[in-house]
């Protein structure tokens, strides 16, 4: 396996940065944040961002916790990607990563200074220094359930050169994770009623929304919700649809995971 790092400043863009390396040099996997990512998707660890504090971030980004990295390291072992990409803020930090998973030595350390300008550096750091984002570089659906709760938000950037080429994207999410000193990201229940309300609304007077009961689980939101439906109506068939857009719904305008709707029909109208 050959390995590489990038190193640089907390909040200057690393992991922004990260899928457009690897693409370049053609490398398989990412160590970043305590993730071990293979293309586009999360194979194994936990997010350092979850964590409560600075200092628990930092421990889970060092996989210092046993468990953590027996199972990052299995994982690895098992897929045997050619090539992995190590994250860090320091040269020592992604040595000892290294060490910690038991990887080969790092071939080739890559700062981002090299291949960043001051100006996309400073630009990352005021996303970090004002607004508490933070980038891991896979798609949301990846994260949504881990950080339900926090706010994430799908970042699109188109790739393609050469007249006549056919343009793709790469999603990265972007995330506000949990010690982030501006504070927890939370939706009243209120909020979530009125969405429900909405898309009640749109269904032409075939359903009416009497009650709704908000959970908040490890999962995310679990929904109960109470209806009546329109005498004539095929009630299941009308139940399935409106629970389908509920959780279509709430998980767009809250960027919740939404774990569950359950639809209770307690009359006709």
């Amino acid at each position: 396996m050959k390995v590489y790092a990038l190193v640089g400043k907390s909040g200057t863009g690393k992991s922004y940065q990260a899928m457009n390396l690897c693409r370049e040099k053609n490398v398989e996997g990412i160590i970043d944040d305590g993730l071990f990512i293979i293309g586009s998707g999360i194979q194994a660890g936990v997010s350092a961002k979850r964590q409560a504090t600075r200092i628990g971030a930092v421990k889970t980004a060092m996989f210092t916790d046993d468990e953590h990295m027996i199972s990052v390291k299995d994982k690895i072992k098992e897929i045997s990607p050619s090539s992995m990409l190590i994250i860090g803020t320091s040269d020592d930090m992604v040595k000892k990563i290294v060490k910690r998973l038991e990887l080969p030595e790092i071939d080739s350390i890559i700062y981002i200074e090299t291949i960043t300008t001051e100006k996309e550096r400073d630009t990352a750091q005021k996303q970090r220094r004002d607004q508490g984002k933070h980038v891991i570089p896979v798609p949301t659906f990846q994260i949504k359930r881990d950080f339900s709760g926090y706010f994430v938000d799908p970042l699109k950037i188109f790739r393609g050169k050469g007249k006549g080429k056919k343009r793709r994207f790469i999603e990265k999410s972007v995330v506000r994770p949990t010690y982030s000193y501006i504070g927890d990201y939370l939706i009243s229940d209120k909020v979530i009623s009125d969405i429900v309300d909405c898309v009640a609304e749109s269904e032409k007077g075939n359903l009416k929304v009497v009650r709704v009961v908000t959970e908040k689980t490890k999962g995310g939101i679990k929904l109960t919700i109470q209806i009546w439906v329109k005498y004539g109506e095929a009630v299941i068939k009308t139940a399935k649809a409106f629970q389908a857009k509920v959780a279509l719904q709430v998980a767009l305008m809250t960027a919740f995971n939404v774990d569950r709707v359950n639809i209770e029909v307690r009359d006709l109208i």
